[in-house]
Protein backbone atom coordinates (compact mmCIF):
# COMPACT_ATOMS: atom_id res chain seq x y z
CA UNK A 1 0.00 0.00 0.00
CA UNK A 2 1.39 3.21 -1.21
CA UNK A 3 0.88 5.87 1.54
CA UNK A 4 0.18 9.28 0.11
CA UNK A 5 1.38 12.52 0.13
CA UNK A 6 0.52 15.45 2.27
CA UNK A 7 -0.28 18.20 0.44
CA UNK A 8 -1.35 21.49 2.73
CA UNK A 9 -3.65 24.05 1.25
CA UNK A 10 -3.78 27.59 2.45
CA UNK A 11 -6.94 29.74 1.28
CA UNK A 12 -8.62 32.62 2.51
CA UNK A 13 -11.94 30.85 2.80
CA UNK A 14 -12.19 27.34 2.74
CA UNK A 15 -14.17 27.07 -0.39
CA UNK A 16 -11.98 29.37 -2.79
CA UNK A 17 -9.17 26.18 -2.86
CA UNK A 18 -11.75 23.19 -1.69
CA UNK A 19 -12.07 22.34 -5.49
CA UNK A 20 -7.74 21.56 -5.50
CA UNK A 21 -7.91 19.03 -2.90
CA UNK A 22 -11.13 17.00 -4.81
CA UNK A 23 -9.04 16.97 -7.84
CA UNK A 24 -5.99 14.98 -6.13
CA UNK A 25 -6.39 11.33 -6.07
CA UNK A 26 -7.49 10.38 -2.27
CA UNK A 27 -5.10 7.47 -2.99
CA UNK A 28 -2.20 9.14 -3.43
CA UNK A 29 -2.68 12.72 -1.83
CA UNK A 30 -4.29 13.75 1.54
CA UNK A 31 -5.28 17.09 1.89
CA UNK A 32 -5.47 19.81 4.72
CA UNK A 33 -7.37 22.83 4.76
CA UNK A 34 -5.82 26.07 6.97
CA UNK A 35 -7.61 29.37 6.34
CA UNK A 36 -5.42 31.81 7.91
CA UNK A 37 -1.33 31.83 8.16
CA UNK A 38 -1.83 32.00 12.12
CA UNK A 39 -3.31 28.66 11.99
CA UNK A 40 -1.34 27.38 9.13
CA UNK A 41 2.04 28.44 10.47
CA UNK A 42 1.18 26.74 14.05
CA UNK A 43 0.37 23.19 12.05
CA UNK A 44 3.28 23.60 10.13
CA UNK A 45 5.67 24.10 12.41
CA UNK A 46 4.02 21.12 14.34
CA UNK A 47 3.81 18.95 11.37
CA UNK A 48 6.49 20.33 9.05
CA UNK A 49 8.38 17.05 8.52
CA UNK A 50 4.82 15.78 7.37
CA UNK A 51 4.00 17.94 4.96
CA UNK A 52 4.93 17.21 1.32
CA UNK A 53 4.12 20.16 -0.55
CA UNK A 54 1.99 24.10 0.08
CA UNK A 55 -0.56 25.07 -2.13
CA UNK A 56 -1.80 28.71 -1.29
CA UNK A 57 -2.98 31.96 -3.31
CA UNK A 58 -0.39 33.58 -5.16
CA UNK A 59 -2.12 36.82 -3.07
CA UNK A 60 -1.17 35.61 0.44
CA UNK A 61 2.20 35.07 -0.80
CA UNK A 62 3.65 38.26 0.35
CA UNK A 63 2.86 37.73 3.61
CA UNK A 64 3.05 33.91 4.19
CA UNK A 65 6.63 33.24 2.70
CA UNK A 66 8.56 35.54 5.38
CA UNK A 67 6.72 34.00 8.23
CA UNK A 68 7.45 30.41 6.96
CA UNK A 69 11.42 31.17 6.75
CA UNK A 70 11.21 33.27 9.22
CA UNK A 71 9.88 29.84 11.12
CA UNK A 72 12.69 27.21 9.54
CA UNK A 73 9.57 26.01 7.41
CA UNK A 74 11.11 24.82 4.19
CA UNK A 75 8.62 23.28 1.56
CA UNK A 76 7.75 23.20 -2.23
CA UNK A 77 5.14 25.71 -3.23
CA UNK A 78 2.29 25.62 -6.05
CA UNK A 79 1.26 29.01 -5.66
CA UNK A 80 -2.85 29.54 -7.55
CA UNK A 81 -2.80 32.82 -9.57
CA UNK A 82 -5.77 34.57 -11.41
CA UNK A 83 -7.03 33.32 -14.19
CA UNK A 84 -5.01 34.08 -17.74
CA UNK A 85 -1.29 33.75 -16.57
CA UNK A 86 1.29 31.29 -18.09
CA UNK A 87 0.96 27.41 -15.92
CA UNK A 88 3.86 26.12 -14.31
CA UNK A 89 6.43 29.54 -14.75
CA UNK A 90 8.75 29.07 -11.31
CA UNK A 91 9.64 31.80 -9.25
CA UNK A 92 13.23 32.91 -10.65
CA UNK A 93 12.19 36.34 -11.56
CA UNK A 94 9.79 37.02 -8.91
CA UNK A 95 10.36 38.80 -4.97
CA UNK A 96 9.72 35.57 -3.76
CA UNK A 97 13.05 33.93 -4.47
CA UNK A 98 14.92 37.05 -2.34
CA UNK A 99 11.96 36.02 0.45
CA UNK A 100 11.83 32.50 0.46
CA UNK A 101 13.22 30.02 -2.38
CA UNK A 102 12.56 29.97 -6.18
CA UNK A 103 10.78 26.20 -5.76
CA UNK A 104 7.23 27.93 -6.39
CA UNK A 105 5.21 26.81 -9.41
CA UNK A 106 2.47 29.18 -10.31
CA UNK A 107 -1.09 27.51 -11.63
CA UNK A 108 -3.65 29.80 -12.98
CA UNK A 109 -6.76 28.82 -11.26
CA UNK A 110 -8.15 28.15 -14.59
CA UNK A 111 -5.58 25.26 -14.66
CA UNK A 112 -6.82 23.63 -11.62
CA UNK A 113 -6.85 20.55 -13.22
CA UNK A 114 -3.23 20.11 -13.71
CA UNK A 115 -3.24 21.02 -9.76
CA UNK A 116 -1.04 17.43 -9.60
CA UNK A 117 1.70 18.05 -12.25
CA UNK A 118 2.58 21.22 -10.54
CA UNK A 119 2.85 19.70 -7.18
CA UNK A 120 5.66 17.35 -9.00
CA UNK A 121 7.37 19.92 -10.80
CA UNK A 122 7.11 22.08 -7.76
CA UNK A 123 8.85 19.03 -5.32
CA UNK A 124 11.23 18.79 -8.24
CA UNK A 125 12.69 22.07 -8.23
CA UNK A 126 12.65 21.84 -4.21
CA UNK A 127 14.68 18.81 -4.46
CA UNK A 128 17.45 20.32 -6.44
CA UNK A 129 17.75 23.86 -4.94
CA UNK A 130 21.31 24.19 -4.29
CA UNK A 131 22.64 24.74 -0.90
CA UNK A 132 22.70 28.51 -0.81
CA UNK A 133 19.29 28.96 -2.52
CA UNK A 134 17.20 29.91 0.43
CA UNK A 135 17.99 33.08 2.75
CA UNK A 136 16.18 33.83 5.64
CA UNK A 137 14.99 36.65 6.60
CA UNK A 138 17.71 38.27 9.54
CA UNK A 139 15.75 38.48 13.11
CA UNK A 140 14.39 42.38 12.59
CA UNK A 141 16.19 44.95 15.80
CA UNK A 142 14.20 44.73 18.50
CA UNK A 143 13.15 47.45 20.74
CA UNK A 144 14.74 47.80 24.52
CA UNK A 145 11.03 46.64 25.28
CA UNK A 146 11.07 44.02 22.94
CA UNK A 147 14.64 42.79 23.11
CA UNK A 148 14.18 40.34 25.93
CA UNK A 149 11.39 38.38 24.33
CA UNK A 150 12.68 38.11 20.71
CA UNK A 151 16.53 37.12 22.01
CA UNK A 152 15.42 33.36 22.23
CA UNK A 153 14.11 33.60 19.11
CA UNK A 154 16.96 35.20 17.47
CA UNK A 155 19.47 32.72 18.99
CA UNK A 156 17.30 29.94 18.15
CA UNK A 157 16.81 30.87 14.24
CA UNK A 158 20.91 31.46 14.21
CA UNK A 159 21.61 28.23 15.73
CA UNK A 160 20.01 26.43 13.08
CA UNK A 161 22.03 27.48 9.71
CA UNK A 162 19.99 27.99 6.08
CA UNK A 163 22.04 25.40 3.95
CA UNK A 164 22.06 22.88 6.80
CA UNK A 165 17.91 23.11 7.24
CA UNK A 166 17.32 23.12 4.07
CA UNK A 167 19.37 20.07 3.43
CA UNK A 168 17.51 18.36 5.88
CA UNK A 169 14.20 18.70 4.40
CA UNK A 170 15.30 17.83 1.12
CA UNK A 171 16.66 14.62 2.46
CA UNK A 172 13.33 14.11 4.63
CA UNK A 173 10.99 14.35 1.14
CA UNK A 174 13.52 12.11 -0.18
CA UNK A 175 12.97 9.62 2.34
CA UNK A 176 9.59 9.84 1.96
CA UNK A 177 9.23 9.86 -1.19
CA UNK A 178 11.05 6.67 -1.65
CA UNK A 179 9.03 5.22 1.00
CA UNK A 180 6.14 6.01 -1.01
CA UNK A 181 6.60 6.19 -4.30
CA UNK A 182 9.30 3.69 -4.70
CA UNK A 183 12.18 5.11 -6.32
CA UNK A 184 10.23 8.39 -8.06
CA UNK A 185 12.00 10.34 -4.96
CA UNK A 186 15.18 9.54 -6.86
CA UNK A 187 14.18 10.14 -9.73
CA UNK A 188 13.06 13.69 -8.51
CA UNK A 189 16.69 14.44 -7.92
CA UNK A 190 18.06 13.83 -11.57
CA UNK A 191 19.20 16.24 -13.04
CA UNK A 192 19.39 15.97 -17.07
CA UNK A 193 22.65 18.53 -16.97
CA UNK A 194 24.09 15.56 -15.80
CA UNK A 195 23.14 12.50 -17.73
CA UNK A 196 25.85 11.06 -19.85
CA UNK A 197 24.88 12.02 -23.12
CA UNK A 198 24.91 15.90 -21.93
CA UNK A 199 28.08 16.39 -20.63
CA UNK A 200 31.25 17.12 -21.88
CA UNK A 201 33.59 14.36 -23.39
CA UNK A 202 36.05 15.09 -20.67
CA UNK A 203 33.15 14.58 -17.86
CA UNK A 204 32.24 11.90 -19.69
CA UNK A 205 35.44 9.59 -19.95
CA UNK A 206 35.94 10.57 -15.70
CA UNK A 207 32.57 9.16 -15.31
CA UNK A 208 32.81 5.78 -17.48
CA UNK A 209 36.47 5.41 -15.97
CA UNK A 210 34.88 5.68 -12.57
CA UNK A 211 32.18 3.52 -13.25
CA UNK A 212 34.42 0.55 -15.10
CA UNK A 213 36.79 0.84 -11.76
CA UNK A 214 33.64 0.50 -9.57
CA UNK A 215 32.24 -2.43 -11.81
CA UNK A 216 35.69 -4.02 -11.82
CA UNK A 217 35.75 -3.92 -7.65
CA UNK A 218 32.04 -5.77 -7.47
CA UNK A 219 32.81 -8.77 -9.84
CA UNK A 220 36.11 -9.22 -8.41
CA UNK A 221 34.63 -9.74 -4.97
CA UNK A 222 31.03 -11.17 -5.98
CA UNK A 223 31.79 -14.60 -5.41
CA UNK A 224 33.64 -13.82 -1.99
CA UNK A 225 32.94 -12.85 1.20
CA UNK A 226 33.18 -9.90 0.69
CA UNK A 227 30.60 -6.92 3.01
CA UNK A 228 30.43 -4.27 1.43
CA UNK A 229 29.24 -6.16 -1.97
CA UNK A 230 26.03 -5.11 -2.02
CA UNK A 231 26.81 -1.32 -0.90
CA UNK A 232 29.37 -1.64 -3.48
CA UNK A 233 26.64 -2.48 -6.30
CA UNK A 234 23.64 -0.36 -4.89
CA UNK A 235 25.91 2.73 -5.18
CA UNK A 236 27.29 1.45 -8.82
CA UNK A 237 23.24 1.41 -9.60
CA UNK A 238 22.78 5.08 -8.20
CA UNK A 239 25.46 6.12 -10.40
CA UNK A 240 24.59 4.67 -13.60
CA UNK A 241 20.64 6.06 -12.98
CA UNK A 242 21.37 9.33 -11.81
CA UNK A 243 23.62 9.74 -15.23
CA UNK A 244 20.50 8.02 -17.18
CA UNK A 245 23.00 5.37 -18.80
CA UNK A 246 21.31 2.33 -20.94
CA UNK A 247 21.57 -0.83 -19.71
CA UNK A 248 23.19 -1.86 -22.94
CA UNK A 249 26.21 0.06 -21.49
CA UNK A 250 26.37 -1.75 -18.35
CA UNK A 251 26.47 -4.87 -20.71
CA UNK A 252 29.22 -3.50 -22.79
CA UNK A 253 31.64 -2.57 -19.71
CA UNK A 254 30.89 -6.26 -18.63
CA UNK A 255 32.11 -7.28 -22.05
CA UNK A 256 35.20 -5.39 -21.74
CA UNK A 257 36.05 -6.64 -18.59
CA UNK A 258 35.50 -10.06 -19.51
CA UNK A 259 37.64 -9.83 -22.37
CA UNK A 260 40.58 -8.28 -20.09
CA UNK A 261 40.28 -10.89 -17.96
CA UNK A 262 40.23 -13.73 -20.74
CA UNK A 263 43.49 -12.78 -22.04
CA UNK A 264 44.86 -12.75 -18.57
CA UNK A 265 43.97 -16.40 -17.98
CA UNK A 266 45.33 -16.89 -21.33
CA UNK A 267 48.29 -15.68 -20.70
CA UNK A 268 48.28 -17.39 -17.33
CA UNK A 269 47.69 -21.04 -18.68
CA UNK A 270 44.28 -21.29 -16.82
CA UNK A 271 40.47 -22.04 -18.34
CA UNK A 272 37.96 -19.05 -19.34
CA UNK A 273 35.15 -21.11 -18.08
CA UNK A 274 35.26 -19.70 -15.02
CA UNK A 275 33.81 -16.14 -16.69
CA UNK A 276 31.11 -17.37 -17.10
CA UNK A 277 30.05 -17.45 -14.16
CA UNK A 278 30.43 -13.60 -14.06
CA UNK A 279 27.09 -13.67 -15.95
CA UNK A 280 25.27 -13.66 -12.98
CA UNK A 281 27.44 -10.98 -11.71
CA UNK A 282 25.52 -8.99 -14.59
CA UNK A 283 22.77 -10.01 -13.95
CA UNK A 284 22.11 -8.94 -10.69
CA UNK A 285 23.21 -5.08 -11.25
CA UNK A 286 21.48 -5.09 -14.63
CA UNK A 287 18.13 -6.42 -12.64
CA UNK A 288 19.05 -3.35 -9.74
CA UNK A 289 19.32 -0.82 -12.24
CA UNK A 290 16.12 -1.95 -14.34
CA UNK A 291 13.79 -1.99 -10.98
CA UNK A 292 15.11 1.43 -10.25
CA UNK A 293 14.33 2.41 -13.92
CA UNK A 294 10.81 0.33 -13.46
CA UNK A 295 10.01 2.01 -10.13
CA UNK A 296 11.02 5.82 -11.09
CA UNK A 297 7.72 5.94 -13.77
CA UNK A 298 4.65 7.29 -11.60
CA UNK A 299 2.06 4.97 -11.17
CA UNK A 300 -1.40 5.48 -13.42
CA UNK A 301 -4.55 6.62 -11.49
Amino acid sequence: MVAPLQIYVLARSRESLAEAGQLLPPDRFVVCLGTTVEESLVQLRDRGDQIDCLVTEDALLEHWLPSLAEAGVLLPVVAVTPAGATPGHGAAHLPWKDIYHGAVVTLPSNYLDQLENSIRQAIQQFLALPADACALPVAPESTAETAEATETTAETEAAVPTPELLSAQQDRLTDKLKARLGYLGVYYKRNPEYFLRNMSQVDRETLLNQLKIDYRKIVLGYFSNDAKLNQNIDAFVDQAFMADISVSLIVEMHMDLMDEFSKQLKLEGRSEEILLDYRLTLIDVIAHLCEMYRRSIPREP
